[in-house]
């Protein structure tokens, strides 16, 4: 069997720096889970991010990575959430990654 493991990048700030609430993290893991038939969430300690942007300066980012599988990979449907994440989780955008894998059991 293979499929696509696709993984969402989400942070644990917005922009202004206050905390993202639990609540939205609860929302991304009901929805994806009533989609796809279930999410791994690591969120036990948050993920170290850092960027640079195109002035050359170099951000820091704490994020936690949400993943589900899918047979098929709808990418408007990705697009389409990960702007609606963008939103509700006050960024300018959401890494939603696919990589395909085969299972090998």
């Amino acid at each position: 069997m293979s499929g696509y493991l696709v993984q969402l990048i989400l942070p644990v700030y917005d922009n202004d720096g206050a905390p993202i609430g639990r609540a939205l993290f609860a929302q991304v893991r009901r929805e994806l889970t009533e989609r796809f038939g279930g999410v791994t969430a690591y969120t036990r300690a948050p993920a170290e991010g850092t960027w640079e942007s195109p002035e050359g300066a170099v951000h820091r980012d704490d994020v936690v990575v949400v993943e589900t599988m899918a047979e098929q990979l709808d990418r408007e449907w990705w697009a389409d959430y990960s702007r609606e994440l963008a939103a509700r989780f006050r960024q300018q955008t959401v890494i939603v990654r696919a990589l395909t894998y085969e299972s090998l059991r």
